[in-house]
């Protein structure tokens, strides 16, 4: 270990100690678990993880209803998603990232439209079963082109004991072929979102896989390089920009979940001999499930920047025989000497500048291999919503001496920023303006900040402009943080 790294390490450890005693004992005590710096050696980056936010300290996690409704169901884009429950929730309902799909809204596809059951004092005393009957009943007379509903539970369906499942049940006998799937997604459940995202996959399982007729014809002919994309949500055109490589591979993309994806895509995904997983944490529960029960291996890839692209196109390709293989060879050198190009301009203005992350899935750590590829460096990452495995595989992305944060919270992010004075810092919308007012480059890295796609060779394109506009726009030249302008 280098004397660089040894000192960047404990200023680091210092900079965690100054900020925790701003806390009372006890919630010093619980959050210098969630807080510290990457050492080699380090299994799980030396944090814990997907632990209960503690009251009164700011969190930026959501709940399981968004990790149902605004992540794994709400994507699908022929399939009507009811936020049952008052409507405040619904935010997330039409509110949602840039999702974006392939069909004509309110006529077959519905993902940016809004349907809530509005519930009022009344129904919290007497119950919504009947209203969300009525609301099913008349979804089909006005959406009669929908491909299937599911009912995302706010927190008041599950105090009062409203029964989903039957009544998604009856409904299902009623229209036949129809799919209605009863998602238990009340808020209040697990820690965060995360918990939304494993009853969601569940709920794929329960009341879409297992419903399958095993003696129908086949929909399609299958062939031996089907293989499905799981866990993109399209932001931005993301899974458009990585279909394209599989595809141009010689593989034949069968489903993507859940970005312009459908529910015949779901219903085809047991028939795929390869399930490509891009965020392990919403989606590796299905992933497993398929795999033990259908036995299709599933992967884990990575296409942020060219170098994780390329390790990653092989690493699927080795799944497969050699024409596979060779495919992923010609499309790397194919797309070699425009990412070169893309790296020869950007790279010079971003050489040496320093990254802090704080991001949601799998970004905390996929991003960081663009970033190098630019010639920056991530000096601090953490997840809001990450569990052990999260960090565990962090832990080949970053580098010695690196702050690790898990479910920052907003007074401890702001003191690590502006301890560490980094170049960019890279988070959610949350936190956004805190650090432009503070006068620091953003880049909102949930949805691209209204820009994309970032996957694929595609994205990095975009991706090295983004950074490049962020960081060496003059305007921060121009202004001065509140605090720092005279009276």
């Amino acid at each position: 270990m280098s004397l660089t790294v040894e000192a960047n390490t404990q200023r680091n450890k210092q900079l965690v100690e100054e900020v925790l005693k701003v806390y009372p004992d006890k919630t010093a005590k619980k959050r210098a678990k969630h807080l510290g710096v990457y050492e080699d050696g380090k299994s799980d980056c030396g944090v814990k993880s997907n632990i209960k936010s503690i009251p009164g300290v700011m969190t930026i996690r959501g709940c399981a209803y968004a990790g149902s409704k605004g992540v794994v169901w709400g994507p699908i884009k022929d399939m009507i998603h009811i936020s049952h429950g008052p409507v405040g929730c619904g935010q997330y309902s039409w509110a949602a990232r840039r999702n974006y799909y392939i069909g004509t809204t309110g006529i077959d596809t519905f993902v940016t439209m809004q349907f809530t059951s509005d519930f009022q004092e009344k129904d919290i005393v007497f119950g919504g079963d009947k209203k969300l009957a009525k609301i099913i009943d008349e979804i089909q007379v006005l959406f009669p082109l929908n491909h299937g509903i599911t009912i995302q539970s706010e927190c008041p369906i599950g105090l009062i004991g409203d029964d989903i499942e039957a009544v998604s049940k009856a409904k299902s006998k009623e229209y036949t072929g129809k799919t209605i799937v009863p998602v238990r997604c009340e808020g209040f459940r697990g820690v965060s979102q995360s918990l939304g995202h494993h009853i969601a996959n569940d709920t794929i399982r329960d009341w879409v896989f297992d419903k399958l007729d095993k003696d129908a014809p086949p929909r399609f002919e299958p062939s031996p390089y089907d293989v499905a994309i799981i866990g993109d949500y399209n932001i931005g055109g993301d899974a458009w920009s990585s279909r394209i490589l599989l595809e141009e591979m010689g593989l034949r993309v069968i489903a993507q979940w859940s970005g312009d994806g459908s529910i015949a895509e779901l219903e085809a995904t047991p028939k795929a001999k390869l399930n490509v997983l891009h965020c392990y944490r919403s989606m590796n529960y299905i992933s497993r499930h398929m795999e033990e029960k259908y036995g299709i291996p599933w992967v884990e890839y990575n296409f942020f920047g060219p170098s994780k692209i390329a390790a990653s196109l092989r690493e699927i390709a080795s799944h497969f025989d050699d024409n596979i293989k060779e495919g992923a060879e010609r499309v790397i050198a194919k797309y070699q000497p425009l990412m070169q190009a893309v790296i020869d301009k950007y790279r010079p203005r971003l050489e040496g500048k320093k990254v802090m992350l704080f991001v949601g899935g799998l970004r905390p750590r996929h991003v960081i291999g663009a970033y190098e590829d630019l010639g920056m460096e991530v000096i601090g990452t953490g997840y809001e919503f990450g569990h052990n495995d999260d960090y565990q595989r962090t832990t080949h992305y970053v580098k010695d001496g690196t702050l690790i944060y898990d479910d920052v919270t907003g007074y401890e992010f702001e003191q690590f920023v502006e301890a560490l004075q980094p170049d960019l810092v890279a988070s959610g919308i949350k936190e956004k303006y805190v650090f432009q007012k503070m006068g620091f480059p953003f880049r909102q890295m949930h949805s691209w900040d209204y820009s994309g796609p970032y996957h694929g060779y595609d994205g990095f394109a975009i991706f090295a402009r983004d950074m490049d506009m962020a960081i060496n726009n003059p305007v921060w030249s121009l202004t001065k943080a509140p605090w720092q302008q005279q009276a």
